[in-house]
């Protein structure tokens, strides 16, 4: 059974181009155009990660960056962005990100991160 993906981008090409990648890699792709949608359909598996655009006007609402947070304890994710300020990484600190990439992403790179957060997750 293929690992569930979600990929949390509000960017219609950014979200798609994601998704190709996600699903050329075997994941099981699951996009979501806010950081509210990824909310409504996030459920935790083991083998499962999301890649959240942490420029999302979602992740503005304490309430739903608070959301995010929670999940994150037991779903990992990995952050991205096209800034990288510190406001930007204070939010991928503030929502438990296990790593950030700046777009546009290196997509070997980005594989590996998405392995590597999914392997630590299984081991703790």
């Amino acid at each position: 059974m293929p690992r569930a993906l979600y990929i949390v981008d509000s960017d219609f090409a950014a979200r798609e181009g994601l998704t190709r990648l996600a699903v050329s890699a075997g994941f099981d792709a699951r996009p979501c155009v806010s950081a509210e949608a990824f909310l409504g359909q996030a459920s935790s598996s083991n083998g499962a990660c999301a890649v959240v655009d942490v420029s999302d006007a979602g992740l503005r609402d304490p309430v739903i960056r608070a959301r995010v947070t929670v999940l994150a304890t037991y779903l990992p994710v990995i952050a991205l962005s096209a800034r990288d300020d510190p406001q930007t990484q204070r939010m991928a600190q503030q929502i438990g990100a296990k790593a950030f990439f700046r777009k546009p992403v290196d997509s070997a790179a980005l594989l590996d991160s998405i392995e590597w957060v999914i392997q630590k997750d299984k081991r703790a």
